[in-house]
């Protein structure tokens, strides 16, 4: 109990510093690196070749994903968007139509657009799965830890891919480079993804990687 209790306190005290962090930045930086994340996704081996995405809708403090989205759709391949279940940590990604619609969706409380409850949508993991997992997160490390927003659903959503036949979905982390960290705190139940992106090399020089407290 006191290591859990340990690893809860220094997930709280970090996840404050990284607010601070991302707080700082300013709009046109967030727009400077996300416009240099989108053309690395694009580029990207794992993105090419996969054919069921999955992506977040990015809050103003995450790298902007709209451009990506557009992509997906250019590209042919088939986009899906989560949707929340706030009185849990359950999440399902459902199939978005196209991105156009994302501006019609009814908003969470968090402000973020996502289909209502009672609108009903293709759901990945019953209809094969998916191929590619582009994840958001406060904080990131380059073994691949990544530290949430204190609800648990992208663990618990990677948990149920691991327990469907076939291969688990390429997972890929999109990261504002003050987001890294040298080390961040993991319980049992946290789940690393499979690659960090950001604008240096994850293990970039130490200028502005953050200590968990």
């Amino acid at each position: 109990m006191a290591a859990t209790a340990a690893v809860s306190g220094a997930k709280r005290r970090l996840r404050a510093e990284l607010k601070r962090r991302l707080a700082a930045l300013s709009a046109e930086e967030r727009r400077r690196q996300s416009r240099l994340l989108t053309q690395k996704v694009i580029a990207h081996s794992q993105y090419q070749k996969s054919k069921r995405i999955s992506i977040f809708l990015s809050m103003q403090d995450e790298i902007e994903t709209e451009e990506i989205i557009k992509d997906i759709f250019q590209q042919g391949k088939t986009c899906f968007i989560p949707r929340y279940q706030f009185q849990s940590n359950h999440m399902d990604m459902v199939k978005l139509a196209s991105p156009d619609e994302i501006s019609s969706l009814p908003k969470t409380s968090w402000n973020i657009p996502q289909p209502g409850e009672g609108d009903v949508r293709e759901e990945a993991l019953s209809t094969g799965g998916l191929d590619l997992i582009f994840m958001p997160g406060l904080g990131f490390d380059k073994q691949g830890n990544r530290l949430g927003r204190g609800r648990g659903y992208y663990d618990a959503y990677l948990q149920r891919c691991l327990q469907l036949p076939g291969p688990k979905p390429y997972t890929i982390a999109l990261a504002f480079k003050e987001q890294l960290c040298h080390q961040i705190p993991v319980g049992e139940h946290d789940m690393r993804v499979d690659e960090v992106l950001c604008e240096d090399p994850c293990e970039a020089e130490g200028r502005i990687l953050c200590e968990a407290p």
